[in-house]
């Protein structure tokens, strides 16, 4: 559910839809998704001053409470 809703949000902020790729790795109690987008994208993805990336954290922060874990979004360059 977390891996679709990062891949959702990704895929309608960059031009190259198709190179969005999102891997997941489940510990415990926490979920780290690894973000991969074309080089062209990431500041798309990223925003101004990180602002784009910090909205991105909190949808997933919010999503992810009501499962009951904790996620972490890296953005991959």
């Amino acid at each position: 559910m977390l891996k679709a809703l990062v891949e959702y949000m990704a895929k309608a902020l960059v031009d190259n839809p198709d190179q969005v790729r999102v891997s997941e790795i489940e510990g415990e109690r926490t979920s780290v998704l690894e973000l991969n987008v074309a080089k062209d994208d990431l500041g798309k993805v990223i925003g101004k001053q990180g602002r784009t990336a910090r909205a991105m954290r909190t949808i997933l922060s919010a999503a992810s409470t009501k499962v009951r874990k904790r996620a972490v979004l890296e953005i991959i360059e």
